[in-house]
């Protein structure tokens, strides 16, 4: 049965990449003709900046699927309870946190963007930033549900979910838009959408998957130990929100909302192009973690890390080589005029990432074995 989730999973991922890829490259032009260059900078803009707040986050999200492996290799279901109680109220304390600190960001936003967006410009993206800290901070608790969902390898449950959040949030942003709602009605969408998913995961996960919480004793042995795993791993989510999302803060902060529309069509292309790398290796996550518990060698993991990474080479590189060659007509028709300059910018965040998106597996074996902290000080 496992093999077959997995193989689902896999074949729903890559089916979800597909699906999210071409409804998002309809559903896009659309919204950048209605929202105008001006207003989607600011959503851009103000994501960018909210996305900032993962980083609260410390790594625990990484960890969690290798603690959980320990215990089930060893058929301990209290252990998991203990596990899913700590973690759980582990990201009850970030959600709060995200909560306060982007409270502190609403206060201040205009002075930190006072030189690159107008009064108007500012007060929108105040409304906005309020309804997108509610959802980063619902979005901690909630991911505890998922990992575990995820650990348990119950693949078709979890991708089906993915694929109908995908499929419906742009369904339900097209009428808003169209009614005149703007960016704001997209983001309290997301928010009511990422609601009724998370509210579909609890009740998979605890009436169907029986998962369950002992918060009867803080185990801070292990807190302590996943602590000393986690570091590191928050080392890496530090840099990575550094090098993706500081540069939208920045044009914010010295340049104007149409400056971070025109990054933002190429970072959006970006984001898909990374999808396609991501969505299969997340996938092998929770296997590649019971391989290294119950004490595999190295031998199998190299070969699943050849396996994977040549077969997200090669669809990375089809992908990169028809953008090359086609993707400055393909911006002028998608996004329209004004954002020529989108396809040079998309051009040099595709080749600066595409060798290290075929080596995500990789990325899993080292967090798995604890060997992560070489990645994070190099």
């Amino acid at each position: 049965m496992k093999i077959n989730q997995l193989k689902a999973g896999v074949v729903l991922a890559y089916l979800s990449t597909v699906l999210g890829a071409a409804i998002s490259l309809v559903y896009t032009p659309f919204m950048l003709n209605i929202l105008g260059q001006g207003e989607y900078g600011i959503y851009t803009l103000v994501n960018s900046v909210i996305a900032n707040l993962g980083v609260l986050s410390f790594g625990f999200s990484s960890a969690y699927i290798r603690f959980f492996a320990r215990y089930k290799v060893k058929d301990d279901h209290k252990g998991i309870a203990s596990l899913n109680g700590m973690f759980m109220t582990i990201f009850l304390v970030i959600g709060l946190l995200a909560l306060l600190a982007g409270s502190a960001l609403i206060l201040n936003i205009e002075n930190i963007f006072e030189q690159g967006l107008s009064p108007s410009e500012i007060e929108k993206a105040t409304v906005l930033m309020k309804v997108l800290v509610v959802n980063i901070a619902v979005s901690f608790p909630a991911s505890v549900i998922t990992s575990y969902i995820t650990a348990s390898e119950e693949y078709i449950f979890l991708k089906a979910v993915n694929m109908i959040k995908v499929v419906f949030s742009p369904l339900m942003n097209l009428p808003i838009l169209l009614l005149g709602y703007g960016s704001v009605g997209m983001v309290l969408t997301t928010l009511i959408i990422n609601l009724v998913a998370d509210a579909i995961n609890i009740y998979f996960a605890v009436f169907k998957i029986n998962m369950r919480f002992n918060f009867k004793k803080f185990d801070f042995k292990l807190f302590k130990e996943t602590w000393a795993f986690s570091f590191f791993i928050f080392l890496n989510i530090l840099t990575d929100q550094i090098n993706w999302n500081i540069d939208k803060f920045l044009l914010g902060i010295y340049q104007s909302s149409v400056a971070i529309a025109v990054y933002g069509v190429a970072s959006h292309l970006n984001n898909l192009y990374n999808t396609v790398s991501t969505s299969i290796s997340h996938v092998f996550i929770p296997r590649i973690n019971k391989m290294v518990a119950s004490g595999e060698e190295n031998v199998k993991l190299t070969e699943l890390f050849t396996r994977i990474g040549r077969i997200q080479f090669l669809i990375l590189a089809f992908v990169l080589i028809i953008y090359t060659f086609f993707g400055k007509y393909f911006i002028s028709v998608w996004a329209g005029n004004g954002y020529e300059e989108s396809y040079y910018i998309g051009l040099i965040l595709l080749f600066s990432v595409t060798i290290a998106d075929i080596q995500n597996i990789g990325i899993e074996i080292q967090r798995a074995k604890n060997l992560h902290k070489y990645r994070s000080v190099t």
